[in-house]
């Protein structure tokens, strides 16, 4: 199975935001053993490293983002993505980003906490929790 995995749901793990851990947590997991073929966007990848910053020294962030590319593949973006995004019916250019991601890697299912906000997604967003039950 193959997912998109949303910012916050990285961010979940990485700062241990403990509402939210366990489920991210499974994620992630799922996607370190290859039992889920797991993807980030790129856009991911600057927001993962602004975030850690704020916590950490450039040598941590550097190993965390190179543990990262083992777990997930990064996927690139577009300049059709960027054209393609400002088109789509949603209130957020970032999470229609997401969204062209996901259709272009014909991921199965955007993972992600605030899944309302993909209702118009061609590819479903459901939360953490329910990747599990979907295997």
């Amino acid at each position: 199975m193959r997912v998109l995995i949303d910012t916050n749901i990285i961010l979940d793990v990485l700062c241990g935001r403990k509402e939210f851990l366990k489920a991210s947590a499974t994620v992630f997991k799922l996607c370190e053993i290859k039992k889920v073929e797991g993807y980030i966007s790129a856009l991911s990848v600057p927001n993962i490293i602004y975030i850690m910053r704020k916590e950490l020294d450039e040598k941590k962030v550097r190993d965390i983002l190179r543990k990262l590319t083992l777990i997930f593949k990064v996927v690139d973006l577009k300049s059709k993505d960027l054209l393609d995004a400002a088109y789509m019916d949603f209130k957020d250019y970032e999470d229609a980003l997401q969204s062209c991601c996901a259709a272009r890697i014909k991921a199965e299912y955007i993972i992600m906490r605030n899944t309302g906000d993909f209702a118009t997604s061609k590819i479903p967003a459901i939360p953490p929790e329910e990747l599990l039950p979907k295997l």
